[in-house]
């Protein structure tokens, strides 16, 4: 196997009793990995390449320890490939030429190139397109691995040379598997109650080299009395939320708060406002979406939606965090047990679109306003109903332009407030035919 920032002389090997526990535990065959078996077993995309003894380039996406880099390595092994790996964070087009002119060499003596690429988003579009004529004459199989979503960060043209394989976040069940084989290589259990054990795993977020880390420093220090949750918070610190502000994770959450808000599910729109802010995202990022969530969902339906909205950004922008994050909450819970309707927003997109296709349409002159004695004389204002005069405060008159017949943009949903604005439409409806007739 080649690596190309082994040094023998300046970056010796770490000794086998030396290597982290996370290390000494990575598999050494597809069947030992854990909680990836959608795609190791033998219904599974991997499983059936191997099987089969062909291995097309892929891009391996998941989150952090879920076992991307020992997947490519295995793959190598399995299919009887060279494996050379490089990482888009410390490599360059000198890296790259230097694997892909080793490669080449090793095909010409019969020997095919895995090329494993760790980060490989963190290349730019052009070091992708340097992938392509390599990939596609066979002078290596790519492997990619990233934790950003493939279709913002990767290439087209380089998606389409490769299968994206997405792999799970470890659940419970597979964190579980991790920390007994920790327990039987080092031959001693992990000095925790169950109820500790259960925190650790939870604690892991789903990242199973953070997981045998903590373990790791659990083994390392002596620890007279199994530890309960308490003493265990106590001794290890909490993972960090998996959250960043510019990249998938983020869109994702907000996405999750708004469907959850649209849905009227007030605990879950909580649950992913929690998990935004919790993971330290900008609380008045927050409120922009509850405010443009109460105009959009909500409209009419409930007017006090958005006045709940932007009083809670005064309360907070007055109190500050975390007293004022309470009204944020109370915002969230406003909205998500809100009356909904979208009728105001499918309004605004209708009337722009007619905006748009009608140019520069002239208002009938009736409803001009005529400031000048010339306008008057031309007919500005000529026959123009003051409203309030009338009968009822309703005159009826015509509004659209000449070459324009009238058009309805807003259509109230029976629900909330909004079924009474239907109501009052439909009587100044029946009002102006009536009048018109």
């Amino acid at each position: 196997m080649a690596d190309l920032f082994a040094s023998p002389e300046t970056d010796p090997a770490p000794s086998a009793a030396n290597a982290p526990l996370a290390d000494k535990l990575r598999p050494e065959q597809l069947s030992d990995v854990v909680g990836q078996d959608h795609l190791t077993g033998p219904e599974g995309a991997i499983g059936r390449m191997v099987a089969a003894g062909r291995l097309s380039s892929i891009i391996l996406w998941g989150p952090p320890g879920t076992g991307k880099t020992t997947i490519a390595r295995l793959l190598a092994d399995a299919v009887g490939l060279r494996f050379a790996a490089i990482s888009a964070v410390f490599s360059g087009v000198a890296d790259l030429k230097k694997a892909f002119a080793e490669a080449r060499e090793h095909a010409h003596m019969g020997q095919r190139t895995l090329l494993f690429v760790d980060e490989i988003h963190r290349f730019n579009r052009a070091q992708q397109d340097g992938f392509l004529p390599y990939v596609e004459d066979g002078t290596v199989t790519l492997v990619g691995a990233t934790t950003e979503n493939p279709s913002f960060e990767l290439n087209a043209a380089l998606l389409s040379r490769a299968q994206v394989l997405i792999l799970n976040r470890l659940d419970s069940s597979a964190l579980d598997t991790l920390l007994a084989r920790g327990e039987t290589l080092l031959d001693r259990a992990l000095p925790l109650q169950p109820a500790a054990r259960d925190a650790l795993i939870a604690s892991a977020d789903g990242d199973g080299r953070f997981l045998l880390n903590q373990a790791e420093t659990l083994f390392s220090i002596r620890i007279d009395e199994p530890l309960d949750p308490q003493g265990l918070s106590a001794l290890l610190h909490r993972r960090v939320a998996v959250y960043d502000k510019d990249r998938e994770g983020h869109y994702n959450l907000i996405s999750a708060l708004h469907k959850s808000l649209r849905g009227s599910d007030p605990q879950a729109a909580l649950y992913y406002m929690a998990r935004m802010l919790v993971a330290g995202e900008e609380p008045l990022y927050v409120l922009r979406r509850l405010v443009r969530f109460a105009s959009e969902d909500i409209g009419l339906a409930d007017p006090q939606a958005l006045i709940q909205c932007l009083a809670a950004k005064d309360a907070y922008d007055f109190l500050g965090s975390p007293e004022g994050e309470l009204a944020i909450v109370q915002a969230c819970l406003y909205c998500a047990t809100a009356p909904k309707s979208n009728a105001a927003y499918k309004a605004q997109k209708a009337a722009w679109k007619s905006a748009r296709d009608t140019g520069s349409l002239m208002p009938p002159q009736n409803i001009l306003n005529a400031p000048t004695k010339l306008m008057k004389q031309v007919g500005y204002g000529k026959g123009y109903t003051y409203d309030h005069d009338a009968d009822q405060g309703f005159s009826g008159d015509n509004y659209w332009p000449e070459e324009m017949q009238p058009q309805t943009y807003y259509t109230p949903v029976e629900r909330g407030f909004e079924k009474r604005i239907a109501e009052r439409i439909a009587y100044w409806e029946e009002l102006r035919a009536q009048r018109r007739g």
